[in-house]
């Protein structure tokens, strides 16, 4: 990873004049009191390696006669200058070979000398560079759409299941109605039928009163006509018989009662309303079921697929352990962005930058007064686990301080000057992290 070496900082916003080494691994922190060039430092170093987009828009210190002059040595050997009338820029390699922006822009991270672009968006957007960084944004976009359509989907069914289900409790239910509804024109000829039974019935116990005349008749007709002893004998014997014919087909003749089809007639509007209040009851309830079991198939799908997300989160390639995305923001150590401590947000700052552009070793941070120190030594102790740089500013005189920085100068160097004319030799102090 390349990191910063050396700085060399003239005459930039309130820097008169500043030489600074940093550690090359943790924290090094530039302190000092409200408007004494701190802040300048890091925008002078922005300035240095982002390009005239970071060029403040007084970049010459007020006052001063002379031009700013920028000096930074990377760790990879490159010498970064911008000085003269134009601030002009003049990359040198290892083996003096002239470079541009274009080259350090392969390897300086926008993040890294502009981490509050990322430190103030939005949580969404700060999962979406972390998506796009290990690759699976758009996969994850998939998922999640498909995981909100199902959701739709199942939240619209649980309304449907939950409404027919009340609706199915409210109805009556009548034990008493048959399953099907009643037919008037149906019970109607039922009756007509046994209506004809019955007259058929009738008829043949008036042919029994009609036979039992005729025999009593015969009977004094045989009393009066004994000359028609024989004839009346055998019209007798036939009637006789006859007549037990009939009365042995009366004896088991019953009539059908029509008094339940009638009742059935003058009700069949109340029996068809509680048959299809019944029916309703019954469909509802149906109906209910049938959506539970949808709802729950899609209960299925949606696991489904949040369990395709945590498979395809778990097996990427994340810049730190304990962070992930769950909702579309950042998740660390189980949480939120907004509820992660000051060291642990600048820790997952820093790991994303990292993870942008792996050669980037370091990162600029502005203002860390607001930490306490114990989140300044947790963060410190991770960077130099990490192998990282960090230059900061800390309004603050405290021994947490590398270096302190009072009227544009590190304190102990007043009166230096950078810029020498060739062959001359810089009489002034280098400071080095741990020397102050």
């Amino acid at each position: 990873m390349i990191k910063i070496n050396k700085l060399e900082i003239e005459n930039v916003k309130r820097v008169k004049a500043v030489k600074i080494e940093p550690t090359t691994s943790g924290l090094t922190i530039v302190g000092g009191k409200n408007k004494q060039g701190k802040t300048s430092v890091l925008d002078a170093i922005a300035w240095g390696l982002g390009g005239n987009k970071y060029r403040p828009s007084q970049a010459e210190r007020e006052g001063s006669v002379v031009p700013p002059f920028l000096s930074i040595t990377l760790s990879n050997g490159l010498v970064v200058e911008r000085k003269g009338k134009n601030s002009d820029l003049k990359v040198i390699d290892p083996n003096g070979v002239k470079g541009g922006q274009q080259l350090l822009d392969s390897f300086v991270e926008e993040l890294a000398i502009n981490l509050p672009k990322f430190m103030n968006s939005s949580a969404k957007e700060k999962a979406n560079i972390l998506l796009q960084i290990i690759g699976v944004g758009n996969q994850l976009h998939e998922l999640e759409v498909k995981e909100q359509e199902v959701y739709n989907r199942r939240h619209t069914i649980g309304q449907i299941a939950d409404q027919k289900q009340k609706y199915a409790k409210e109805q009556a239910y009548f034990t008493d109605a048959p399953k099907e509804p009643i037919s008037a024109s149906d019970l109607i000829k039922q009756q007509q039928e046994i209506l004809v039974r019955n007259g058929e019935n009738q008829r043949k116990r008036q042919r029994v009163e009609q036979i039992k005349v005729e025999y009593t008749a015969a009977i004094s007709e045989f009393q009066r006509l004994e000359t028609l002893l024989n004839e009346a004998k055998n019209k007798l014997a036939t009637l006789t018989k006859d007549l037990t014919i009939a009365q042995t087909d009366a004896i088991d003749l019953h009539d059908e009662s029509t008094s339940e089809l009638e009742a059935n007639i003058r009700q069949i509007d109340e029996i068809n309303r509680k048959v299809r209040a019944n029916l309703d009851k019954d469909k509802a309830e149906t109906d209910a079921s049938d959506y539970r079991v949808q709802y729950d198939q899609l209960t299925t799908e949606i696991n489904t697929v949040r369990q395709q997300k945590t498979d395809l989160l778990t097996n990427a390639n994340l810049p730190l352990p304990g962070l992930s995305v769950a909702d579309g923001e950042l998740i660390y150590e189980g949480q939120q962005w907004d509820n992660m401590s000051g060291s642990d947000q600048l820790i997952v700052a820093t790991a994303i930058v990292r993870k942008l552009k792996p050669d980037c070793g370091f990162i600029l941070l502005d203002k860390l007064e607001q930490m306490d120190i114990d989140s300044l030594n947790e963060f410190g102790q991770w960077l130099e686990q990490e192998g990282l740089q960090a230059i900061a500013t800390r309004v603050s005189t405290g021994e947490e301080c590398s270096i302190i920085i009072e009227d544009g100068y590190v304190a102990g160097q007043e009166g230096i000057q950078l810029q020498q004319p060739p062959g001359e030799i810089d009489p002034g102090p280098t400071w080095k992290a741990g020397e102050f």
